[in-house]
């Protein structure tokens, strides 16, 4: 569940439904993810079989990023709460904002 449940898992899922992507272009997709944390989130993703991990024969190496196919179910099941968090974003944002600033009057 923690897998699952994880911001940036359903980030990078959300993402790699548009089509597999190098690591560079993966990580501008995802902003405002750390490299270090899109790397050890594509871990996990890998681990658990849902991302699959390519490293194309260039000089220099690059390594491409894609859905296997329990990503892709996975997609699936998440794609209504991804559209959700987009849609609703800017209220999400507001709300926060409100509630951080009714905090500081308090203190």
């Amino acid at each position: 569940m923690d897998l699952v449940g994880d911001k940036w898992t359903l980030l990078v899922v959300y993402v790699l439904g548009e089509g597999a992507l190098r690591f560079s272009e993966l990580r501008r997709r995802t902003a405002p993810i750390s490299q270090k944390m899109l790397t050890r989130t594509l871990r996990q993703l890998e681990r658990h079989g849902m991302v699959t991990r390519t490293v194309l024969p260039t000089t220099p190496p690059q390594v491409e990023y894609a859905l296997a196919e329990l990503g892709r179910s996975f997609l699936a099941a998440a794609s209504v709460v991804c559209a959700w968090t987009r849609d609703n974003i800017d209220a999400l944002d507001a709300a926060r904002a409100r509630s951080d600033a009714a905090v500081a009057g308090e203190a």
